[in-house]
């Protein structure tokens, strides 16, 4: 069970595939937002059970109905991936009627000991995908994330073909985050997109969505025939398909990151607030694809693990992560393998 965020549930998808390949004679039920099913479209063994928030297992009593029917499927053990009120619930239910269970430890302690501004201790913490794994072990299965399995590229719909052309390199960017803290800022995004532009070989995708964010990409898009804003053009299963042909994604800390991540695309990521070392590096990612503002002129970063805290001065700590540093990583991955190997 794992309901929010799309990151947080694009994190759970190596862990399932690993999983998967180890214990094929080991069905797993998902419980996530309906929303969320894509993600776990073809994989051997797996089911999803679509949890509604609003009606059918809304309350407790919803909760309630949500374990009954989940206890219909002959669970033999929950692992819980949330570790919320919600999934503590439904987790208790069958604690209670016998079954094994596990909870995601979320490493709090360690976290806070990472962002507080006094006595900072500043080193890598376990990432989600070892904290999902230990959940997984505590069930008496363990499971080894060494050998990454990741999808076949998509075959593309005519349409989409005819949409981003016939380029040797395709570059995704996802310039957005939840927070502002962990957004590069808008005019060296553009320096960086408009730089990228200048070579004929490339097609730039922009990702988003909502009203503003259109509003933004078109502006990155102006005048520019090989960068084209998929934001509100294409539905989200199409999305996917399309990030699977990626050679590389430009992302914030944010949930595109997870998503590329999770398809075996690389992943240029870019940190303001937050930093990798608080678990949330994209998967099976190297370290040195993620560029971090500069903490000898922010000596208190990471200032939160999710970036929704807001500290005086820091309002510009993302423009200390240059701009030709960004182009850089991205062609030299771009030089690299188009993907990295399915299996």
């Amino acid at each position: 069970m794992r309901l929010s965020a799309m990151g947080d549930v694009a994190m759970t998808v190596p862990v399932l595939r690993a999983f998967v390949k180890q214990y094929p004679e080991v069905k797993i039920t998902v419980v996530s937002r309906p929303f969320f099913q894509p993600f776990f479209d073809g994989i051997p063994n797996v089911s999803f059970f679509a949890f509604d928030e609003k009606k059918q297992h809304k309350g407790f009593l919803g909760l309630f109905r949500l374990f009954n029917e989940l206890r219909k499927r002959d669970i033999d053990a929950f692992a819980d991936l949330h570790n919320v009120l919600r999934s503590k619930v439904v987790r208790n239910l069958f604690a209670l009627s016998g079954k094994k269970v596990a909870a995601v430890d979320k490493g709090r302690q360690g976290k806070a000991a990472l962002t507080r501004a006094v006595d900072k201790i500043f080193k890598p913490l376990p990432t989600m995908f070892e904290n999902h794994s230990k959940v997984f072990e505590q069930l008496g299965l363990q499971i080894d994330l060494s050998n990454p399995i990741f999808p076949k590229k998509a075959v593309l719909s005519d349409d989409l073909k005819t949409m981003i052309g016939n380029p040797q390199k395709l570059i995704g960017i996802a310039p957005f985050a939840q927070y502002d803290t962990k957004v590069y800022p808008q005019d060296l995004m553009q320096e960086v997109i408009t730089a990228l532009s200048k070579n004929s070989d490339y097609s730039i995708l922009l990702f988003g969505g909502g009203k503003k964010e259109i509003a933004i990409l078109d502006s990155f898009a102006s005048g520019k025939s090989n960068v084209i804003n998929m934001a509100g053009i294409i539905k989200f299963k199409e999305e996917l398909a399309l990030m699977t042909n990626l050679d590389v994604m430009l992302s914030m800390d944010s949930g595109n990151a997870h998503i590329a991540a999770m398809l075996g695309v690389k992943v240029v990521s870019l940190w303001g607030a937050t930093h990798p070392y608080a678990g949330f590096m994209p998967f099976n990612q190297p370290l040195d694809y993620a560029l971090t503002a500069d903490r000898k002129q922010y000596p208190l970063l990471p200032t939160s693990v999710y970036g929704n805290k807001i500290v005086l001065g820091y309002e510009n700590a993302m423009r200390t992560i240059l701009v030709g540093d960004v182009i850089t990583k991205i062609e030299e991955n771009l030089k690299l393998s188009k993907k990295l190997p399915a299996k």
